[in-house]
């Protein structure tokens, strides 16, 4: 399952691969954009642990707001984390999550996984929050590859986030989509709501909504006398309709949308063809 990068773990990536092969189960690449050693992903990583092998390549430190970004102008390097505890296998990339995808598929497994995870995410993912996610990179990447693919995420940017009433669903999720599989060029981008201390009202398959990050810079001078901004913003939802992934979540449901990596707007081509180009 595992290419031998370093030769004093030889042994242990056998055995470990062995250990895989001969219990049938399902392999898993997790990710994040959070890093590593983010309470999210360490959440998922034991949730996945229930289901199948798990082998985790994620982000050295925080990526967030990184979308799809590959690195093109620099080295890649990635490394042994957390000792290995003899359930799964870790490793750190000094990339961004796509990246990690990338390293995952071609240098570090040397089979497809059956399943990729990415998250679970400080921040919700829905709406064009999706364009830039990169949590939702790490599972579209995944999905590029052949490879059934989730993003799920959490409204709630709180390190000390109590991701248990999450369990059920990711579990859920997970199961689902290695039983049944995911349309080609199709992965899932799930959130969950901000806990409310009582359990969802359940899961609803969505749209993504019609929304928009209004920004806002504030300018600064710092003490050298340089001038730089400060980027914030606000969401604006300029989508009314039931059947989308914030409406779920404002009532308080889990919200599945299933995403597509193949941009073309199919329905303008027919327009465009009548163009005098």
């Amino acid at each position: 399952m595992l290419k031998s990068i370093y030769k004093p773990a030889q042994i242990w990536y056998f055995c470990f691969n062995y250990v895989c092969l001969m219990k049938k189960k399902p392999l898993i690449l997790i990710s994040n954009d959070d890093g590593i050693d983010a309470p999210g992903i360490r959440f998922l990583i034991n949730q996945m642990l229930e289901i199948g092998d798990v082998v985790v390549v994620a982000p050295n430190s925080p990526q967030s707001g990184q979308g799809h970004a590959i690195s093109v102008n620099t080295f890649l390097e990635f490394k042994p984390h957390n000792n290995f505890d003899g359930e799964h296998l870790e490793y750190s990339c000094s990339g961004t999550p796509a990246d990690c995808i990338k390293l995952g598929v071609h240098e570090i497994l040397d089979r497809k996984p059956d399943l990729c995870v990415s998250g679970i995410n400080h921040g919700g993912n829905s709406s064009i929050s999706v364009i830039y996610s990169g949590t939702m990179s790490a599972a579209l990447e995944a999905g590029i590859e052949g490879i059934p693919s989730i993003g799920f995420s959490i409204q709630d940017f709180s390190w000390a986030t109590d991701f248990s009433i999450c369990a059920p669903f990711v579990k859920s999720i997970a199961q689902k989509v290695l039983d049944e599989g995911l349309p080609e060029g199709v992965v899932l981008n799930v959130n969950f709501p901000k806990s409310q201390d009582k359990p969802y009202n359940g899961v609803k398959i969505c749209k993504q909504a019609r929304g928009n990050w209004v920004n806002k810079f504030d300018k600064r001078t710092n003490p050298h006398g340089k001038v730089y901004y400060w980027m914030n913003g606000k969401y604006v939802n300029m989508d009314s309709s039931e059947n989308t992934d914030e409406a779920a979540l404002e009532d308080y449901y889990v919200s599945v949308v299933p995403t597509q990596f193949d941009l073309t707007a199919y329905q303008a081509m027919n327009a465009l063809n009548k163009w005098d180009i």
